[in-house]
């Protein structure tokens, strides 16, 4: 990016800067007004300046593209994209009124168990919907969950950054990308990453099952279920230990639920629960079912139903590449 974005800067002619809402290493999103419609939007600039191999922008293309094909309330709405003036790549997308749910958790703490089940099974639904086109997100965590708010006033859960999705399907040139990544790195987010990531074997809809158990376990207990002093100790725990029973952290979670939980985590892809719909099934069979629960169960069901989980295949290209956990900045 040549310059720094500004309040009252017109993008494209039809973008105008209101504020920064946000900016880090990888670029800049901004609140900006529709200067024809007069609505509100957000534009996400990539900083391009470290991006010699143009594999950021690549991933930040797969990103526009992967959200705009899941016609999903629980996805965030791609409205443009493009590569705008000085050549800085963006993507338009709606604004939304909330926070994400880590912040939520640095504030609260561990939240109640039916609000925290119930913002899984709403993420749950944005998943589903994705491995039934063959996208796995690959970084799921607390940050890539934003509760925004409905024009009813409800929480409604949207799964951000699919810019590191995998794609198991090549019926869509558009997401079906040549690797984005170098060889011989690991993409994700360290804590949130499961052992396949780690390992560099081929990667499926169940990583996203692993990720949504983490999640789970964070914020019900307020702390990830694997920690160390470095990446090497943090990767070892991951591949190798057990985490601590959720149940010695929160005495009053129910052991049904714990044992949801401690089935996410199961080091081998094949000993866990299969497909997004297994998972929201034990979950409100682990809880009891809410009208909002059960909701979310059925928008599940029928996705999976519609079209089956992606197929898992050997054969599957795995891009890695080591990456921080504030490297693609979110809304």
């Amino acid at each position: 990016m040549v310059a720094p974005v500004a309040p009252g800067d017109v993008i494209d002619g039809k973008y105008r800067v209101e504020r920064v809402l946000g900016e880090g290493g990888m670029g800049i999103v901004v609140a900006a007004l529709h200067v024809q419609l007069r609505e509100l939007v957000a534009i996400k600039f990539l900083q391009s300046a470290n991006d010699p191999d143009g594999s950021s922008q690549r991933r930040f293309a797969r990103e526009a593209r992967a959200s705009a094909r899941l016609k999903n309330e629980h996805v965030v709405r791609v409205l443009d994209f493009g590569v705008f003036e000085g050549g800085v790549p963006a993507i338009v997308m709606e604004l939304l009124d909330g926070q994400d749910l880590s912040q939520v958790l640095a504030r609260e703490g561990p939240l109640p168990i039916d609000r925290a089940v119930e913002y899984v099974l709403q993420a749950g639904e944005a998943i589903a919907e994705a491995h039934c086109r063959g996208i796995v997100h690959r970084d799921l965590k607390p940050s890539n969950m934003f509760l925004s708010r409905a024009t009813d006033g409800s929480t409604v859960v949207k799964v951000l950054d699919f810019g590191i999705s995998k794609v198991l399907r090549g019926d869509d040139e558009s997401l079906a990308m040549q690797p984005i990544t170098k060889s011989n790195a690991i993409v994700g987010s360290p804590l949130y990453m499961s052992p396949e990531q780690l390992s560099g074997v081929p990667v499926d809809a169940r990583t996203d099952i692993w990720g949504m158990g983490v999640i789970l376990y964070e914020i019900l207990t307020g702390q990830v279920p694997f920690q160390a002093k470095s990446a090497a100790l943090l990767f070892t725990a991951i591949l190798s230990r057990e985490p601590q029973p959720a149940r010695e952290l929160r005495a009053d979670l129910p052991e049904p639920l714990e044992r949801v939980i401690h089935r996410c985590l199961h080091k081998d892809p094949d000993a866990r629960f299969q497909t997004v719909q297994q998972l929201a099934e034990a979950l409100v069979s682990a809880v009891g079912a809410t009208p909002a629960t059960s909701h979310s169960l059925d928008r599940i069901t029928r996705f999976l139903a519609a079209d089956p989980a992606p197929r898992i295949s050997a054969d599957l290209e795995v891009p890695l590449e080591l990456r921080g956990t504030d490297d693609c900045l979110s809304l």
